[in-house]
């Protein structure tokens, strides 16, 4: 069976402002993600994360880099759009990875307060 190219999204919120609690919580996102999916870190093809503008103290591109030795994937890291009225502190995730599973078959995950951003999951 050919392996097929897709996309996952995720989010998780954030505490407090500090290098280990966002190493903490992008660690807790990506391994849930990935234990869900059936990701290993061959599979990965990129991994782009944004996180709203209150979080300053750390890239999670580069916590997730330390915590879970992905050195070999290509992560980036970008500012979440300052809407008004949205959530604090919140980290979002985009992975794009290779794998047998239909597009239907995808879990999405959302922890920790995030999880309000999409009920429909």
């Amino acid at each position: 069976m050919p392996r097929l190219v897709r996309a996952l999204r995720g989010a998780v919120t954030v505490g407090q402002d500090t290098p280990e609690e966002i190493s903490k919580q992008v660690e807790l996102l990506l391994r849930e993600a990935f234990d869900l999916n059936d990701i290993a870190s061959g599979d990965l093809i990129s991994v782009f994360f944004t996180a709203t503008s209150d979080l300053t103290s750390a890239f999670p591109a580069t916590q997730a880099r330390l915590a879970l030795d992905i050195c070999d994937v290509p992560l980036l890291c970008s500012r979440e759009l300052d809407v008004e009225g949205s959530m604090s502190q919140v980290i979002r995730v985009l992975i794009h990875f290779y794998t047998n599973l239909e597009r239907s078959e995808i879990r999405h995950v959302y922890l920790g307060e995030a999880a309000s951003l999409r009920p429909d999951l």
